[in-house]
């Protein structure tokens, strides 16, 4: 099947099976690495990338399905040079350990604080609670959440 998808703000031309699933596209055709490949059932949230600035999981979401819209990864929310506030605020809060879990943290955490900038902790815990972590650095998951907020208001204003 022939399309094109928009993925981190540029157009990329495809041509891959009808059954293919955003993830291994975008894994396997297009080499992003941010998002990680964790249960294939869209419930650990390894997978998450933004559709049309909405956390999602890739894993679950055809390809195709998904032609016409935004597809934001990983790569694509900041840069080596130039980090998404989240980003940052996770590795200030030594947030990751293993860091497979991280893509999805990092982008669900990004979406929330993109639709809600002062969230509670609870919020936080609750937005995150789909995101699987075998680690357990909960704590500073929810600690480089709140940093990312404060950071991110104060340059608001």
């Amino acid at each position: 099947m022939d399309f094109s998808l928009t993925v981190n703000g540029r157009a990329q031309p495809l041509s891959v099976s009808r059954e293919a699933s955003l993830l291994h596209v975008l894994r396997n055709d297009l080499g992003l690495n941010g998002p990680k490949y964790g249960c294939g059932l869209g419930q650990c949230g390894a997978c998450t990338v933004w559709v049309d600035g909405v956390a999602a999981r890739s894993c679950v979401i055809p390809a195709h399905g998904v032609e016409g819209r935004e597809i934001t990864t990983l790569e694509g929310l900041g840069s080596r040079h130039d980090w998404h506030p989240v980003q940052k605020a996770f590795e200030d809060a030594q947030a990751a350990q293993c860091g497979y879990c991280l893509n999805g943290m990092v982008m669900q955490a990004a979406a929330l604080l993109a639709r809600e900038p002062n969230p509670s902790e609870d919020r936080i815990r609750a937005e995150l609670s789909g995101n699987l972590c075998r680690c357990g650095t909960h704590v500073e998951i929810v600690r480089a959440v709140q940093i990312a907020a404060l950071r991110l208001a104060e340059a608001a204003s």
